[in-house]
This record gives C-alpha cells, sequence and structure tokens, in this order.
C-alpha cells in the first residue's frame, strides 16, 4: 500500500509565534515529498520533522506574500550544500518564474541542479505517475491558488469465486487480470478483466485551500475529499476583517468543508492573535463536527478505503 501523509510544517498566518509557524505543509506520498508553501522558517521545520528536505520533488505555491514564500531561497540553497542533484519543479500562479529568478538572484546563487519553475493556469490539471494535481484560483487580495491533490483510481476487487466458475486456473492468470490484462485459457476462451473484477476504487484526495475567500470554486475542488485543509485566519467574530483581508474564519471554512461534503477539515493560518485554538475548533464544530486544528510538526495518514 502506497503511504499518503500530511505533515503541518506552519500552520500560522502572518507571521511566526514560538506556537506556530508560518504557511508550509508536507504531502508525502511513497518515497516522495510535495511541498505546499514555503514561509520563512520552513527549512528548520523540515529538519525537526521525521521528514528529508532532499526528497522534494515538487513546490506548489499559492500565492507570493511573504508568509508563502520567504523560506524558498534558504531551502533551495540548503540542497545545493547537501549535493543535490536531482530536478526540482516550482509550481505557482502567473509569475512564478520571475519569482524564483528574483528569489534566487537577490541572494547570488545559481542552483547547481535543476530548478524548474512553472506558471499554472486556473483549472489546469497536472498529470504525474499515480496522481494528477487539480487546480482552481480562488479569492484573496493577489491572485491565490487551491491545490487538490488526486489519487488515479484503483482497480477493484477481485472476485475469486468468479473466476473459479470461469474455470480460471490459480496462479499468474489471476495476477495479469488483477493488473487489467485480459487472458486466453488453453480451451481458446478470452477472459476480459472487467469479468472478475469489481468496480473501479477511487483514489485518495487532499485539498489545499491557500489563503481565500469561501467561494464555490473551492467547494467545487475539494468535493468529497478525505482532507481538507483551508484557510482560518480568524473567529467568527471577525469575519469582517477576514472579509476585508481576503481570508476566511473558521466556521466559514466548515461551511466549504460541509457543501463539499469532505471527511476531514484541517484549519491552518491561524491568526497569531491565538495562543489557543479554542474559539476556532467551537466555532467550526457548530457547523462541521469533523474540525480540527493541527499543531506544528503534527501529521496525520489518509489510509485508502476498502
Amino acid at each position: 500500500m502506497m503511504q499518503l501523509s500530511i505533515t503541518f510544517l506552519g500552520t500560522g498566518g502572518s507571521w511566526p509565534t514560538p506556537e506556530r509557524n508560518v504557511s508550509s505543509v508536507a504531502v508525502k506520498r511513497g518515497k516522495e515529498i510535495l511541498l505546499f508553501d514555503c514561509g520563512e522558517g520552513t527549512q528548520r521545520q523540515l529538519q525537526r520533522s521525521n521528514l528529508s528536505y532532499m526528497q522534494i520533488t515538487k513546490m506548489f505555491v499559492s500565492h507570493f506574500h511573504g508568509d508563502h514564500i520567504l523560506g524558498i531561497p534558504g531551502l533551495l540553497q540548503t540542497m545545493q550544500l547537501n549535493s543535490r542533484k536531482e530536478k526540482l519543479d516550482i509550481f505557482g500562479p502567473r509569475g512564478t518564474k520571475k519569482l524564483v529568478e528574483q528569489l534566487l538572484s537577490i541572494s547570488y546563487f545559481e542552483p547547481a541542479y535543476e530548478v524548474v519553475p512553472h506558471d499554472l493556469r486556473d483549472r489546469e490539471v497536472l498529470k504525474f505517475e499515480g496522481y494528477s494535481i487539480h487546480v482552481r484560483r480562488v479569492m484573496h487580495l493577489v491572485p491565490t491558488l487551491a491545490y487538490a491533490l488526486i489519487e488515479d483510481k484503483r482497480p477493484g476487487r477481485f472476485d475469486k469465486e468468479k473466476a473459479l466458475e470461469l474455470s480460471i486456473p490459480e496462479g499468474r492468470l489471476f495476477g495479469k487480470l488483477q493488473r487489467g490484462e485480459s487472458i486466453t485459457l488453453a480451451d481458446g476462451k478470452v477472459i476480459l478483466p472487467n469479468q472478475v473484477m469489481g468496480p473501479a476504487r477511487l483514489g485518495r484526495k487532499i485539498t489545499i485551500s491557500g489563503d481565500t475567500l469561501p467561494c464555490k470554486a473551492l467547494v467545487g475542488l475539494a468535493r468529497k475529499s478525505d482532507v481538507l485543509l483551508h484557510d482560518a485566519t480568524f473567529a467568527d467574530d471577525f469575519s469582517e476583517r477576514a472579509n476585508q483581508y481576503g481570508h476566511s474564519t473558521a466556521k466559514q471554512a466548515a461551511m466549504v468543508a460541509k457543501a463539499a461534503k469532505v471527511e476531514r477539515l484541517y484549519l491552518v493560518h491561524l491568526s497569531p492573535r491565538y495562543r489557543t485554538p479554542a474559539p476556532l475548533i467551537e466555532g467550526a464544530r457548530s457547523v462541521f463536527e469533523n474540525s480540527f486544528v493541527p499543531d506544528d510538526l503534527s501529521q496525520i495518514e489518509i489510509k485508502l478505503k476498502d
């Protein structure tokens, strides 16, 4: 089974506090790590975790505010100092190519390994081995992207009894059918996989909102996610300020989670004003019970469904 886990490297917003660093989330799938946002101090958070920053293959930037990008140049330099050879792709809104160029130039740094920035469009879908990344523009003060990691569908369950009824001998032919290959029996009869396999099963899904007001685009992107990470900068008594600055309250995040029919909601990008997450959890759970506020460096695993 391919492991899929989330490490919350930075769950705060705006500036770091003793309790919470600024925005960054690492998603580990197998041996690959995808980094979503890279605020200042992210590389130190990585070193405090059980993750290797050298396993990061792709970075996804939601937008260009400092608490989401200022950790990039330091992390790239540290990778080089540790003899990185592998390519690193950096994806983000239009302007990402220019951003990466500027971040490297101001620090007089020219990486010896390949750093490839990509400007993304709304509704773009990036396909990789075993999963895809779906992109939607959301509602913040500057161009901002939300991302959904969606695993490819898995084969359905193998019906051994049906296979034996069809006189298929146990062994390698069972394996071929489970891999989606047709087989030919000794009598010349052709057996198709769908004769012995159940319907394809959905892969796992993680959606990361970036900074945003609640919006229909995000509800659509997050639809039936196993996990939604959503901006929850303020409690509900600061809803006017949230709207003014292009953020969501915890209660609004819960409304998105409920509308999108997600399984679990994690509230992130908490304002430094909150020394305890209690008012945020209370507001969210009044709408969506399965709401949580993660601590920095906490990890969750997303298990496969039967």
